[in-house]
């Protein structure tokens, strides 16, 4: 029988430079997708709750007092805590200062970086994760690549155009189930990506969970990623 986590970290204390004017005056995760009236972490919280979670730490940095107001005025579906670096931690290190406020350290706990839009079974992830007996899971993301790619046969003919084709690589895409013991692995400073991640990967304890075919996920990085992201989800008739 699977464990579900009930609590989860949001990491939203980058700076969003590419994204700005838009981030002049508020962090990326309060950015909102044209059309939605939401901010990214708005929406985040909503799929959180959706998955079983009841207690949320948000990791601040970036212009945290806009994102603090908005956690304490808005109607939010979970408990939520935050918490802000006093000095640059890295992102390991952030995310383990936040961890240390999770309810239940004996539990597991889902993570996210604050400038995902996505929808797909967190529980199924945990499932995914509970089955390899894993220390930690990554969410594998196929984005497409944002130029047409040109196919050729063995002799240098070009034989097709294809807009946008999947990339074929898999990338981590920013969503993560943890054990609890993951926690005392991170870096107090530094990039747990560049030192507890290849450990793990050594020690084949660091899982990969493909997203599920016709999953919607999408880093907003730029502008362009917001117009890409109002225009898709429209088309799907909303979040």
């Amino acid at each position: 029988m699977h464990t579900y986590p009930t609590q989860a970290v949001i990491l939203a204390g980058g700076q969003g430079s590419r994204l700005r004017p838009y981030t002049d005056d508020r962090p990326k995760p309060m950015v909102e997708i044209p059309g939605t009236g939401t901010p990214i972490i708005g929406h985040q919280l909503s799929w959180l709750a959706a998955e079983g979670v009841t207690d949320a730490v948000v990791s601040c940095g970036h212009l945290a007092e806009v994102l603090q107001e908005w956690l304490e005025s808005a109607v939010l579906p979970l408990r939520v805590t935050t918490v802000v670096e006093k000095e640059p931690l890295g992102r390991g290190g952030g995310l383990k200062y936040a961890a240390q406020r999770l309810p239940d350290p004996e539990q597991p706990w889902y993570a996210t970086n604050g400038d995902i839009w996505t929808r797909f079974s967190l529980r199924e992830m945990a499932a995914f994760h509970g089955e390899r007996d894993a220390t930690a899971t990554l969410a594998l993301a196929r984005p497409r690549i944002p130029w047409g790619a040109v196919e050729t046969d063995a002799f240098g003919h070009i034989t097709d155009f294809i807009e946008s084709p999947p990339s074929p690589y898999l990338i981590n895409a920013g969503v993560y189930v943890f054990s609890p013991a993951f926690t005392g692995m991170l870096p107090d400073q530094g990039d747990h990506e560049r030192t507890t991640f290849p450990r793990l990967a050594r020690e084949r304890r660091l899982a990969g969970y493909p997203l599920p075919h016709g999953a919607y996920w999408r880093a907003i990085d730029t502008a362009k990623d917001l117009t890409e992201a109002a225009r898709e989800l429209g088309a799907q008739g909303g979040d």
